[in-house]
């Protein structure tokens, strides 16, 4: 039978990979680790890579497994979700991975400076109505860039062609140095050419990618740097909004783009 979620909270509230910080938390508790991830977690000083907005931890746990050099954190507030990667990785016993349960706007608060190597966001709602929820939004990207080394990489894969686009002109606009970009990751000369950043974006395919791809929605990816020093504004450009609905990610099932 199926765990609930107050089973899947109560495993996770076990699990030692599991760090939950939400935002009532955060307000009287300091998180004590912050600087401090790898001599008291990962034990080692490997790199730091997050995934932002993890969902189930499919490329958190994915990467986990492929780059054992590297360490990574899945950050999301679901952790119902969460709890999939979170247990995969212990049955696993994958040494290099770690899940913490909080708002995305607080992720300031529990990184040091320089202590992130890369970010990822993969697949997040486009917030197509609010600029200030976009995780590419100048908002959140003032907070990353707190807590990444200097030109820390910023991984964007997503199936919005509204985020994309917003994305893209947030680095045009603000100087920022793209490394590579493709609007179909799995059919297109630059993405199909013999390039690392492509074929890292398209080893690992989620449960809900592959439901894109079904209904015919290319992926989209890019990878920029993020300097830590120059002031960040918005774009002003208007950008075709998506034309498929943005169900709620667990509803998003069918192939029908008309509605």
């Amino acid at each position: 039978m199926a765990k609930g979620k107050l089973a899947k909270f109560a495993d996770m509230a076990s699990y030692e990979n599991v760090f939950e910080y939400p935002y009532s938390v955060m307000q009287n508790v300091p998180f004590a680790m912050k600087g401090h991830w790898h001599e008291q977690y990962f034990k080692n000083s490997n790199p730091i890579v997050l995934e932002l907005g993890c969902g189930k931890g499919e490329y958190t746990v994915g990467l986990a497994r492929k780059y054992t050099d590297r360490n990574f954190i899945g950050v999301d507030i679901k952790g119902a979700r969460m709890w999939t990667g979170a247990t995969q990785a212990v049955e696993e016993k994958l040494e290099n991975v770690a899940f913490l349960r909080t708002n995305i706007e607080l992720i300031d608060r529990f990184f040091t400076p320089g202590e992130v190597s890369e970010i990822w966001i993969t697949f997040a709602d486009p917030q197509m109505k609010k600029v200030t929820k976009r995780l590419t939004s100048t908002m959140f990207l003032e907070r990353y860039r707190k807590i990444l080394k200097e030109n820390g990489l910023v991984h964007l894969k997503t199936d919005s062609n509204f985020l994309f686009t917003y994305t893209e002109y947030m680095a045009e606009h603000n100087g920022l140095n793209v490394l590579f970009k493709t609007r179909n990751l799995y059919n297109s000369p630059e993405a199909t050419a013999d390039n690392d950043f492509a074929t890292l974006a398209a080893s690992i395919q989620t449960y809900y990618e592959s439901q894109w791809i079904d209904r015919g929605i290319d992926i989209k990816y890019m990878v920029f740097e993020l300097p830590q020093e120059g002031a960040l504004t918005e774009s002003e450009k208007e950008i075709p909004l998506d034309e498929y609905r943005s169900y709620h990610r667990d509803k998003r099932s069918t192939k029908d783009t008309s509605k």
